[in-house]
């Protein structure tokens, strides 16, 4: 009798086997300094509005998007080691980067060029001037994490 893991443990394995996958998706750096954009992997809760924003943001900014929608947020963000003072909405992986929240496609852009050793890029919280969210006067701030001199910020909008 074989014996079944219990429902998060499995969403967590899935997610897990999921990410694993999209590096083999092709020269994700390679293909970023050469004009061609890597694949983006979204999830979000299916009720979101704002992450359909920003996902229409990626899109418009040449990226080719795919939704994953969950109830399970806190166990991608979990399984994508993104810190709980970094979290957001939604969740991405770009190439080899996690992109946490509402983060402009022009620093994801950057940081693929510049080939940057971190885990990703977050935009905390809901800015409502951040891309999705679209609602212009309030500044904030992108970080880039998960490098070996820590966090710190990566630009400022």
């Amino acid at each position: 009798m074989t014996q079944r893991m219990p429902t998060a443990r499995r969403t967590i394995v899935r997610l897990a086997l999921a990410g694993a996958a999209l590096p083999l998706s092709g020269g994700v750096f390679g293909s970023a300094r050469a004009g061609i954009l890597p694949p983006v992997v979204v999830w979000k809760e299916p009720s979101c509005g704002c992450c359909d924003g920003w996902v229409r943001h990626m899109r418009d900014a040449g990226f080719s998007v795919s939704v994953r929608e969950t109830e399970s947020m806190a166990a991608v963000k979990r399984v994508r080691g993104v810190p709980d003072a970094l979290a957001s909405c939604h969740t991405a992986v770009v190439g080899f980067y996690v992109i946490e929240g509402h983060v402009p496609a022009s620093d994801i852009q950057r940081l693929l060029a510049e080939r940057t050793e971190a885990k990703g890029l977050a935009v905390p919280g809901m800015p409502q001037s951040a891309p999705g969210m679209d609602q212009p006067g309030e500044p904030y701030t992108v970080v880039l994490f998960g490098t070996s001199a820590g966090d710190r910020t990566y630009a400022q909008h």
